[in-house]
C-alpha cells in the first residue's frame, strides 16, 4: 500500500509540474502516465518530456502519449539495443518516433558472412497513388497562370476552413467593412511583404479583393517570426482588429499546417532507401562509394548486421538529378567526364540494373535531368531510358509524385523550391534542409513562391498543393542529409553522391554525399549508412 501511495504522490508531483510548466496532458497521456506509475517514475518522465518539449520550436499546448512513449522508450534505450531492433525487424512495431542524430549514421567494412534477401520472398506493395505526368496542359497564358493560382487559393482554403478556428473567416471585402475594433480571420494570399523601422506590411488578397495588414512593433513575439517564415504568395489566415482606417491590424498568423499525423506502420518487416542527386557524369560524382551502395544492395558489402538489413530493402526511391546534365551552371563543362547527357543516362541505367531486381525502384526528375524544368515535372522521357524500360521493377514517375510503400505514404519531391526558402527566412540554411522542407509542409504547398528561382507551369490544376499529408516526405536537391519528425511526419532529405563543384563552393554549399537514409516500414526507425567512410 505504502508503494502505491509514492507511486501516487510522483504522479500527483509529475502533473503538477507540467502545469507549473505551462502544458497539459490529454486525455491519452494520462491514462499512460497512471498505467506505467509503477514501473517508471512519472516526475522523472515529465522532467525529460518538458526538458524536450522546451527545446522544440512549436510547442504543442497538449502532450500526447506517443511523445511520453517515446521519452520512456530515449531514456532506456541504448546504442546498441538501437542498432538490435534494425537487425531484428520482426520485433513488434513501437509507437513512438526516432530520434535523429549524427549517432545514427553508421559505417562499414567488408564481410563474408551469410546474405539472404528477405525481401525477395515478399510481394512488393507498391501504388503510385498521384503523379501528374500525362496530365500536364500548359500553353503558358496569362490566363492559365490566373486559373493556377485560383485553384491554389480554393485548395487551401478549404485545408485552413478545416480548422476550428478558422472555419468562420470572412472575405476580405467584408472584412474592410466592419466597425473598428472588429476582431476578424480572413484568408488570403500574400502579394507583398515591407519592413519597415516599427512594423510590417503586408499587402494581401483574396478571390474577392485586396487589404493591407499591419504587424506592429509591439506584436507578441511568436507573431512577429511567424510573419518573418512568410513566404511571397503563401496563403494564411490572418487573426486581425478591424482600425478605424481600411488598415487591419494583425493579432496572429495560421499557416494551413499538419495535423498530428497518425503513424502508420508496415505489417512486415520492409525497409525503404531514399536517395537522389547522384549527378552521373560530374567529375564530382564519387561513383567508388556508389559501387560499394550498389555492392551493399546485392548483399556483398558490409557487417553483418549492415547486410542483414540488406537482405530486407524491397523499395529504393530515387528523388531527382540521376545525371548531372549538360548547361545546368557556370562552368559546368569543365567539370563533366561525359558531355553526351544520353551516355550520362547510359551510364546511369548500368548502375541501375545492378540492383536486384526485386527492389522496387521508383525515380523521378530533378533540375539537372531531361525532363521540363519548370514544376511539376513529367516522368524522364523513354528516349533517356531505353535499356530499362523493359524492367518490371524501375518506375519513372514525375516530380511531385504521392505514392505508398506497403501502406506508408511518401510524397516524393526534388527539392528545387528549397533555393526560394534557404537564406530568405531566418533559421533556414544550406546545413539543415530538413527546416525548409519543414516549412513547405507548415505552407501546404512545395513550392508556394512565383517568380523565385523556382519555375511554375500554369496547370489546370496546381499539383503542387499538399493535400494529403503524407508520412514521409522525401526530397533531395540540396545535396546534404537531414532529418527530422514533424507532427508525425518523416521529413528526408537524402542529400546524394557528388562532391563539392566549384560552383557549390562560390554559394558556401558543403555536400554530405554517400549518407544513405533507410527507414524500416515496419517499426519506422531510421538509419543513415554511410558509404563514403567505410571502416578498415
Amino acid at each position: 500500500m505504502g508503494r502505491m501511495m509514492s507511486a501516487q504522490d510522483k504522479l500527483q508531483r509529475a502533473i503538477e509540474s507540467t502545469i507549473t510548466a505551462g502544458y497539459q496532458l490529454n486525455s491519452e497521456a494520462f491514462e499512460f502516465l497512471i498505467q506505467n506509475a509503477e514501473v517508471n517514475d512519472p516526475l522523472e518522465i515529465m522532467t525529460l518530456a518538458i526538458q524536450k518539449l522546451e527545446a522544440l520550436t512549436d510547442k504543442p499546448m497538449f502532450i500526447e502519449r506517443e511523445f511520453l512513449e517515446a521519452i520512456i522508450q530515449q531514456a532506456t534505450a541504448t546504442v546498441e539495443e538501437t542498432i538490435k531492433k534494425h537487425i531484428q525487424p520482426s520485433s513488434p512495431p513501437p509507437t513512438s518516433e526516432p530520434n535523429y542524430s549524427e549517432s545514427t549514421v553508421v559505417r562499414f567494412n567488408g564481410s563474408d558472412s551469410d546474405f539472404y534477401p528477405y525481401a525477395k520472398d515478399i510481394p512488393s506493395e507498391l501504388k503510385i497513388l498521384e503523379d501528374a505526368t500525362g496530365k500536364l496542359t500548359s500553353n503558358g497564358t496569362l490566363q492559365e497562370y490566373k486559373g493556377l493560382f485560383q485553384d491554389r487559393f480554393k485548395r487551401l482554403e478549404k485545408i485552413l476552413r478545416q480548422r476550428m478556428d478558422v472555419r468562420a473567416a470572412t472575405p476580405i471585402v467584408e472584412a474592410l467593412k466592419s466597425q473598428p475594433q472588429s476582431k476578424l480571420k480572413v484568408i488570403c494570399m500574400l502579394t507583398e511583404k515591407r519592413d519597415s523601422k516599427n512594423s510590417t506590411i503586408l499587402s494581401v488578397e483574396d478571390l474577392g479583393g485586396s487589404a493591407t495588414i499591419l504587424v506592429p512593433q509591439k506584436a507578441p513575439e511568436e507573431v512577429k517570426r511567424k510573419a518573418l517564415m512568410l513566404l511571397p504568395d503563401t496563403i494564411f489566415c490572418a487573426a486581425v482588429i478591424k482600425t478605424k482606417t481600411n488598415l487591419l491590424m494583425v493579432e496572429d498568423i495560421i499557416f494551413p499546417e499538419v495535423g498530428r499525423k497518425v503513424p502508420q506502420h508496415a505489417q512486415e518487416p520492409v525497409y525503404a532507401v531514399f536517395t537522389s542527386d547522384i549527378h552521373v557524369g560530374s567529375t564530382k560524382f564519387n561513383k567508388e562509394a556508389f559501387k560499394r551502395f550498389i555492392l551493399w544492395l546485392r548483399g556483398k558489402y558490409g557487417t553483418p548486421a549492415m547486410r542483414e538489413i540488406a537482405g530486407r530493402v524491397k523499395y529504393l526511391l530515387i528523388a531527382g538529378d540521376i545525371v548531372d546534365g549538360v548547361g545546368i551552371y557556370p562552368g559546368q563543362q569543365t567539370e563533366l567526364t561525359i558531355r553526351d547527357i544520353h551516355k550520362q543516362y547510359n551510364f546511369a541505367t548500368k548502375y541501375l540494373e545492378k540492383i536486384p531486381n526485386y527492389i522496387e525502384i521508383v525515380l523521378s526528375p530533378g533540375n539537372h535531368d531531361a525532363a521540363r524544368k519548370s514544376q511539376p515535372q513529367p516522368a524522364i522521357p523513354e528516349g533517356y531510358l531505353t535499356s530499362i524500360k523493359n524492367k518490371t521493377n524501375i518506375h519513372s514517375v514525375g516530380s511531385p509524385c504521392y505514392l505508398s510503400l506497403h501502406g506508408i505514404e511518401v510524397l516524393m519531391f526534388h527539392g528545387v523550391s528549397l533555393n526560394d526558402i534557404i537564406g530568405v527566412v531566418p533559421g533556414m540554411d544550406n546545413e539543415h534542409p530538413e527546416k525548409s522542407m519543414r516549412l513547405l509542409i507548415q505552407c501546404r504547398h512545395l513550392a508556394p513562391v512565383y517568380g523565385g528561382k523556382t519555375m511554375l507551369s500554369p496547370e489546370n490544376r496546381d499539383y503542387l498543393v499538399v493535400d494529403q499529408v503524407p508520412d514521409i516526405f522525401h526530397a533531395g536537391h540540396t545535396h546534404v542529409n537531414g532529418l527530422c519528425n514533424y507532427r508525425g511526419v518523416l521529413v528526408v532529405n537524402s542529400g546524394g553522391w557528388q562532391e563539392q563543384t566549384d560552383y557549390m563552393e562560390k554559394l558556401g554549399l558543403v555536400p554530405t554525399p554517400g549518407k544513405v537514409p533507410v527507414i524500416n516500414l515496419q517499426t519506422r526507425e531510421t538509419a543513415v549508412l554511410d558509404f563514403i567512410n567505410p571502416l578498415s
